[in-house]
């Protein structure tokens, strides 16, 4: 399930307009015949059609259980990323999961569950967000998506809280890795109970990524 290459994960597909049926019967018509279009990199021109008010107030900042979870997306070489993107999405305080409209369009009140933060020059993003509740008695965690230059695709990752080591043990996924990329995706509580965690695409401290 996991993958820690550093990589994208693609899958190959087969537009109808490259097979060779097709192909023949677009000439036959007269049209040009068209192959597939080679995927894209999503970076660094993330401001454009991405960027809203308030897309990182999850949660309406200093109000009841909003914390900041926070941290800094690195390189392969240990360079802070400064225009890549992040995503989360995680369930209330409660393990409820959020059916509520309104993550464009931020009301200061309605807990969506999904934000998404711009990387600063020093690589940093930042969400006001809620401590997820363990759903289903299971590890409580944020699903979180990374864009960044150089991907022709997005990459899947999960930000475990760190406070309960039982339900960490017992989490399937985790029990997968060995101590050193468990350690990826769990992140760290501060004393003012703020979560902190950095994201690494590639190198000796990469995180885990998913494939889908």
């Amino acid at each position: 399930m996991s993958s820690n290459t550093g990589t994208t994960i693609s899958r190959p597909a087969v537009p109808a307009t490259t097979t060779p049926t097709r192909k023949r019967r677009v000439a036959s018509a007269g049209e040009p015949v068209l192959d597939a279009t080679a995927g894209q990199t999503i970076g660094p021109f993330f401001a454009f059609g991405l960027k809203y008010d308030k897309m990182h107030e999850v949660a309406f900042p200093h109000s009841a259980g909003a914390i900041v979870l926070g941290g800094t997306l690195y390189d392969g070489a240990g360079a802070p990323i400064p225009d890549g993107c992040i995503e989360i999405w995680g369930a209330d305080s409660d393990g409820t999961i959020s059916r509520e409209r309104g993550s464009l369009r931020r009301d200061d009140h309605t807990f969506t569950g999904f934000g998404r933060s711009f990387t600063t020059d020093e690589g940093h993003y930042e969400f006001w967000t809620r401590n997820p509740g363990a759903a289903g008695g299971k590890a409580p965690f944020f699903a979180a998506i990374v864009y960044a230059r150089g991907l022709p695709n997005k990459l899947h990752t999960r930000i475990y809280l760190p406070d309960d080591e039982a339900l960490l043990a017992s989490d399937p996924l985790l029990a997968s890795l060995d101590p050193a990329e468990r350690a990826t995706l769990v992140a760290t509580r501060t004393p003012s109970g703020h979560l902190v965690h950095d994201i690494h695409m590639q190198g000796e401290k990469e995180t885990v990524f998913l494939a889908f």
